[in-house]
């Protein structure tokens, strides 16, 4: 018998934001919260619908905030919120590795899922390299499901992972992915080629926007110390935007100290926001701001115990056009 969305009891709007309300209220009182099973699985299938009813490139215009990897820091996602604003008074691009390694990966995921649901064209979530059943099962996020739920809720969210997007583009200017380029990506039509639900291949494009990284040490193609995908030097950098107009690149993938570190004379910046990551760096986080003129700046989420969130100074007007003046007028 054909199943429909309401023989599958899809979640209402109701259901959903009694969802978000439970999950927020929750993790501002420090407490693990609890959806039951039934939830999640209803999340996910309308997640699903969702997400592969939007391209495999996205296309976002400004204004719109940017976050980098979160790693399941449950308390440190409201606090960004608390930050730039909660859905919908501001649209999100989150770069991936919503799960893994911090104690809250369900509570992240199942969030940022109930957002995308509950407003699609407002928050907008790209793949990283931790939404890979791989991956996840190592790191952390089987481990809290199986201990939480059981191994099928685990497959469930692998299946709706499969379904993410794999890179953005804003105002046509701004090229955002969670790990970075290929030296099989010539043109972002390629992108918008690969077909989704998809598993994470080894080697290759797909790989590679999701694993790659910046290299200030040499130039080309290079071998990554990760021991699977690419690095890649400024020449190549450079290279990739001007055959493609673009000004700026945007991804995630590497712990930085600031939350954000530029790279190639301002071409590429890495965001990372999960502050004090794994309660083992000193890091603090960070939240990219870009306004209707593609003014950039950056909110800073520092690790908890030692002060409060305060924002940097806008660095200029243009993209293209970041200086290292402007770079550290820090308040």
């Amino acid at each position: 018998m054909m199943m429909t969305r309401a023989s599958m009891g899809a979640m209402d709007g109701a259901a959903l934001d009694e969802v978000v309300r439970r999950l927020v209220e929750g993790g501002r009182g420090g407490r693990q919260v609890q959806l039951s099973e039934a939830e999640i699985r209803q999340l996910c299938v309308e997640a699903k619908r969702v997400l592969l009813s939007q391209p495999n490139l996205l296309r976002i215009p400004a204004p719109v905030k940017i976050c980098g990897d979160i790693h399941g820091q449950f308390v440190d996602l409201l606090r960004l919120f608390d930050l730039g604003g909660y859905p919908p008074t501001s649209t999100y691009l989150f770069l991936g590795d919503y799960v893994d390694r911090g104690k809250q990966s369900l509570e992240t995921i199942c969030l940022l899922l109930a957002y995308k649901v509950k407003y699609p064209d407002k928050v907008f979530l790209l793949r990283g390299n931790h939404e890979d059943a791989k991956i996840n099962r190592v790191y952390g996020f089987y481990d809290e499901c199986k201990r939480r739920f059981n191994v099928r809720l685990w497959k469930i969210f692998c299946d709706c992972f499969n379904c993410l997007p794999m890179a953005a583009l804003i105002d046509d200017k701004i090229f955002c992915m969670h790990g970075g380029l290929s030296p099989e990506l010539n043109s972002l039509d390629q992108i918008k080629d690969i077909e989704r639900p998809v598993e994470i291949p080894d080697y290759g494009l797909l790989c590679d926007l999701l694993w790659s990284d910046p290299s200030s040490d040499t130039q080309g193609w290079g071998e990554s110390d990760r021991g699977v995908a690419c690095t890649f030097g400024a020449d190549k950098l450079v290279e990739f935007l001007e055959k493609n107009d673009l000004d700026l690149i945007c991804r995630a993938h590497q712990v930085v100290e600031d939350g954000y570190e530029f790279f190639a004379e301002r071409r590429l910046v890495t965001i990372f926001s999960a502050p004090n990551y794994c309660g083992e760096f000193d890091n603090a986080g960070a939240l990219l701001s870009i306004d209707e003129s593609l003014m950039c700046s950056f909110q800073i989420l520092k690790p908890k115990e030692t002060g409060a969130p305060h924002s940097r100074k806008p660095i200029s007007n243009k993209v293209r056009q970041w200086t290292m003046l402007n770079l550290y007028s820090v308040t």
